[in-house]
């Protein structure tokens, strides 16, 4: 099994706060995730974003339902913060978001260090379909995060996946 990155960046024209608060708040999660997936936070109000936080949440992967749990595993505003999942389709997904004063804005960065089940199977089907999918998934993120945080005035780089993630 091989483990694999995605990575995007974006300089936002705001204040490192202000990126923060959009990034920190799971009910934004809806927003940026595309449609496609049929993305819904299961877990009941009031939900807070801390350390040791959990998330639950459904989608639709290929039509399949799955049930995904996150676990809030560091969590430093307005700097950064980091998701893990619990429960879901990957062996591995450790999502971290990092945010950085520029003189343009806020640099925000995603990466994503991920790991398929199935061993050579799963690293077949990450060549010929999900590795395309999540740079979808995550190219939509970028243009909604753009659109919600500064009106569309922001750079962003295309998502882009490293095979094999260094370890």
């Amino acid at each position: 099994m091989s483990r694999h990155q995605l990575r995007c960046q974006m300089i936002a024209p705001v204040s490192i706060r202000e990126a923060f608060e959009v990034f920190e708040d799971p009910r934004n999660l809806a927003r940026i995730t595309p449609p496609w997936l049929s993305f819904r936070i299961t877990t009941p109000e009031p939900i807070t974003m801390k350390k040791d936080a959990v998330f639950d949440y459904s989608l639709k992967w290929a039509g399949l339902p799955l049930k995904w749990r996150t676990l809030i595993t560091a969590y430093e505003p307005p700097f950064y913060f980091v998701d893990e999942m619990l429960k879901g389709p990957y062996v591995l997904w450790r999502h971290k978001h990092t945010f950085h004063p520029g003189n343009e804005g806020t640099h925000i960065t995603d990466e994503v260090d991920y790991e398929l089940p199935l061993g050579g199977l799963g690293d077949f089907v990450h060549r010929v379909w999900v590795a395309d999918q999540l740079k979808d998934i995550f190219r939509y993120r970028q243009m909604s995060l753009n659109e919600i945080m500064c009106g569309g005035k922001a750079r962003w780089t295309e998502p882009a996946v490293l095979i094999p993630a260094a370890t």
